[in-house]
């Protein structure tokens, strides 16, 4: 069978068919530039953090920086295993497009791999979410909310104080 040989109808159903998964290709491209994005971040917070400590005597300070770089990293790492699942879930896609348009253009039996292809790629995408997930609560765990508590105790000394005589 010559490619020349399909005729509009197979080729109009088999796109058909194939542009489904695309939409799907669409959601992962915009979870990488997502998670891209926040790598970048963390990068960037890491380099100062790491700047700083050069020139830093306060040991108290010097301890939370080394804190904080503990935690970006392993933020860092899970981003970089969501940036892997996605492409690993685009990649599978991506294939699952081939081998259904294949399957349905030429008649090729491929769907059995179609099926597991693009059931492969459901689960990178899960897991890359589980990851994504993961980093952003780490992002908050580092964050110090017991300066905002002294805050609150200053205010209402303030306060206190002014009401007495």
């Amino acid at each position: 069978m010559s490619i020349w040989s399909i005729d509009a109808q197979t080729v109009t159903h088999s796109i058909q068919l194939a542009v489904a998964p695309v939409f799907f290709l669409t959601a992962v491209a915009g979870m990488i530039g997502s998670v891209a994005g926040r790598l970048a971040r963390i990068i960037d917070r890491a380099r100062k953090l790491e700047e700083s400590l050069r020139t830093l005597d306060d040991h108290d300070l010097i301890a939370r920086h080394l804190k904080e770089l503990h935690f970006l990293r392993e933020r860092g790492r899970l981003a970089n295993v969501s940036i892997a699942l996605l492409t690993l879930c685009g990649m599978c896609i991506g294939l699952t497009i081939v081998l259904l348009f294949v399957g349905q253009a030429y008649g090729v039996s491929g769907h059995g791999y179609a099926v597991f292809s693009f059931l492969l790629g459901v689960l990178a995408f899960v897991l890359a979410l589980c990851c994504f997930l993961w980093e952003t609560i780490m992002a908050t765990r580092i964050l110090d909310f017991h300066m905002l508590s002294q805050a609150r105790a200053a205010v209402r000394h303030v306060a206190e104080s002014e009401r007495r005589p």
